[in-house]
């Protein structure tokens, strides 16, 4: 995704000593955030799916085919797009695709709000998410977990806090739940679709004009770890430069990896027929 390639371009960028121009810095969030949307879109598409609600997760997807139109639009791709670079973007955004992107927001925050008292007080929602699968706040943090598995269970951790990118510019603050069950990580994911929304909006509303890229010169030498939020939670990359075009070392631990010893805490005593929305919620 998108947010793969930036968690790897700020850790080049670090070696580098390269500083990315702030246009590009404000394009990154836009583009990250859409990939949010749509990735939340077709999680919660699939968890209705999971437990047969077929209309729900039609309308879901439904929704997310936008989304994913949009960035065919910004960045000439549905889901991988290349459009992050070492320095800042290989692409920009034109003053005629932005008012596109708002006018498309608008339609899909429309679309969730008839979602929404759907997935907040449906009875078959209700009854396969509500108290399945907690995972309390000393668990959640004992197990490592991370993104939307650790807001849910109250904790206010995000790496989008530390300012990377232009979100330091930004008002933003973690979505937080607080019972830890399946029922919670689905609203910290439904809350953070519209989050996402308004960082799209505050994004393209404070974006300076000027260059996309800074050049970057040499090539990396050290070591780093890079760290971004996930649609799913923290991803970290860990780089060794040797400087040569050849990388030493790179290592991926992705939010999914993390969060999967929680499975130990969430699986014991469910009914079989919820061990798949459980997982899921991962």
């Amino acid at each position: 995704s998108f947010i793969h390639a930036l968690c790897y371009c700020q850790g080049i960028e670090t070696l580098m000593g390269v500083e990315p121009t702030p246009r590009a810095k404000y394009l990154r969030v836009v583009w990250g955030e859409l990939h949010r949307i749509h990735s939340h879109h077709l999680w919660l598409g699939c968890l209705a799916d999971s437990f047969g609600f077929e209309s729900l997760f039609m309308q879901f997807w439904r929704n997310r085919e936008m989304i994913m139109d949009l960035l065919e639009m910004t960045a000439g791709n549905r889901v991988i797009i290349s459009t992050c670079a070492v320095g800042g973007t290989g692409r920009d955004i034109s003053p005629q695709q932005a008012a596109e992107i708002l006018r498309v927001l608008d339609k899909v925050q429309a679309e969730l709000d008839k979602l929404l008292p759907v997935v907040l007080n449906d009875y078959t929602v209700r009854q396969r998410t509500v108290g399945k699968g907690v995972l309390t706040r000393e668990q959640a943090i004992k197990l490592g977990t991370v993104g939307p598995v650790l807001r849910a269970s109250g904790v206010a951790q995000d790496v989008r806090m530390t300012g990377y990118a232009a979100y330091g510019d930004l008002e933003f603050e973690p979505i937080v739940e607080q019972t830890g069950d399946a029922y919670a990580r689905m609203l910290v994911r439904m809350r953070e679709t519209y989050q996402a929304i308004d960082l799209v909006r505050q994004a393209l509303a404070k974006m300076p004009e000027g260059e996309i890229i800074a050049r970057a010169r040499g090539n990396p030498q050290g070591r780093t770890i890079s760290r971004v939020e996930q649609p799913r939670g923290e991803v970290i990359y860990y780089i060794a430069g040797n400087n040569t075009r050849n990388l030493e070392r790179l290592r991926v631990r992705t939010p999914t990896f993390a969060n999967v010893p929680a499975l130990v805490q969430m699986l014991p005593g469910s009914e079989l027929a919820n061990v798949p929305v459980l997982v899921l919620t991962i």
